[in-house]
């Protein structure tokens, strides 16, 4: 082997190995990503509920009698579960389903803990949204990934890279005896 060789080789072994490369940088990048993400789902849960009049008037909040979802689904035009999402919308079942999800992903993803329940139970959400929005057919700028798939994946990166423990309370988490019996609920 020539010294080139034997350079590169000792370099290649020197390499962090995958799992091993986050840098404080980036950890701090990645809780920031993730306290931002989390106010995403936790203020549509705030503004749907209480109706401060950003996206929800006041008159149509949950707390006021109004449906945080017989808007957005009885308007669904398009796609393969158009009457599905019709004939749910409103209900009381979609209603609580919604906002528990807004809430439980808001709070879960800000505190940093229970990270891959959050990230299933984002992407199912994400993915019901995505079908409801059917951006194959809208008229979409991009048919295929919007919004909702960007959210889903940064919640299982999230999971992943065990983001909850910078800024979060992902490290104590951790340690409670219920999460280290059950190790799906970190």
């Amino acid at each position: 082997m020539t010294t080139i060789g034997r350079n590169n080789a000792a370099h290649l072994e020197q390499v962090e190995a995958p799992g091993a490369m986050l840098t404080k940088a980036g950890a701090r990048v990645l809780a920031a990503l993730r306290v931002a993400t989390g106010f995403v789902f936790l203020w549509a849960f705030l503004d749907k509920a209480f109706g401060f009049g950003y996206s929800t008037p006041s008159a149509k909040a949950w707390i006021n009698g109004g449906s945080p979802t017989k808007g957005f689904l009885a308007s669904v035009e398009a796609g393969p579960l158009k009457g599905f999402f019709h004939s749910i919308a409103g209900t009381h079942f979609a209603n609580w389903a919604f906002m528990i999800g807004m809430l439980g992903l808001g709070l879960a993803l800000i505190l940093g803990i229970g990270l891959r329940v959050s990230a299933v139970a984002g992407t199912l959400m994400m993915a019901f949204m995505w079908l409801a929005e059917w951006p194959l057919a809208s008229g979409s700028s991009n048919p295929l990934v919007d919004y909702h798939v960007v959210y889903a994946l940064a919640a299982i990166v999230f999971a992943l890279t065990y983001a909850g423990q910078t800024w979060g309370l992902g490290r104590i988490w951790a340690k409670l005896p219920i999460v280290q019996k059950n190790r799906w609920l970190i």
